[in-house]
């Protein structure tokens, strides 16, 4: 299997973002958004899904942080997609159950080519330091949208930071697994039709 890297990068009037990220890593991450929540949740999601993921963004702030959240998601999505390629000789699916604390997150994903995201994330407040929390299903469906996955994805708990937390961790988890190579495959498709998207 080829080196499954990518480097992508959005340049806008509201921001600039670049992300880089290996697939076959081990989960290191430097993630600097101006968001620290959101960095936190990004960092989870290279710790556990063992993706090594840099990114770089800077936005518009000043107004909110919307625009920052889903460029970095888009971005995000595009670099995992461009670095699957072809999707030949993956797992494909991944699933994933994640307590923390009284949070509980489950996650069942396809790299499909296909993309499409139900989210069921229940949160009490309105932001978790600086991130607003509906930015946080924004961001999920940003991602599966440019990645061309299917995800669907539920957490609930008392406290809004495990609840996203959770949920970032079994994403991060179903990756892992959806993503690892496959040696029965050999290489093939995970596919009866011999192709994905």
């Amino acid at each position: 299997m080829s080196e499954r890297r990518a480097v992508r990068e959005r340049v806008t009037r509201e921001t600039r973002v670049t992300v880089r990220l290996d697939l076959d890593g081990t989960g290191t991450a430097r993630i600097r958004t101006g968001i620290g929540f959101y960095d936190h949740l990004l960092t989870s999601l290279a710790t556990h899904s063992l993706i090594d993921l840099e990114v770089e963004a800077g936005g518009d702030l000043e107004v909110d942080d919307h625009h920052t959240v889903e460029d970095v998601a888009l971005v995000l999505g595009d670099a995992f997609a461009a670095a699957l390629g072809d999707r030949a000789g993956i797992g494909r699916f991944g699933e994933a159950v994640v307590p923390m604390d009284e949070a509980l997150a489950r996650c069942a994903l396809d790299c499909s080519g296909r993309p499409y995201a139900v989210l069921e994330i229940a949160f009490r407040g309105e932001r978790i330091g600086e991130l607003s929390t509906q930015l946080i299903e924004h961001a999920l469906e940003s991602f599966a949208r440019t990645a061309g996955i299917t995800l669907h994805l539920s957490a609930s708990g008392r406290n809004d930071h495990h609840v996203a937390e959770a949920a970032f961790k079994a994403l991060a988890r179903s990756l892992r697994r959806a993503v690892e190579p496959d040696a029965r495959r050999a290489g093939a498709v995970p596919s009866s039709k011999g192709s994905l998207g």
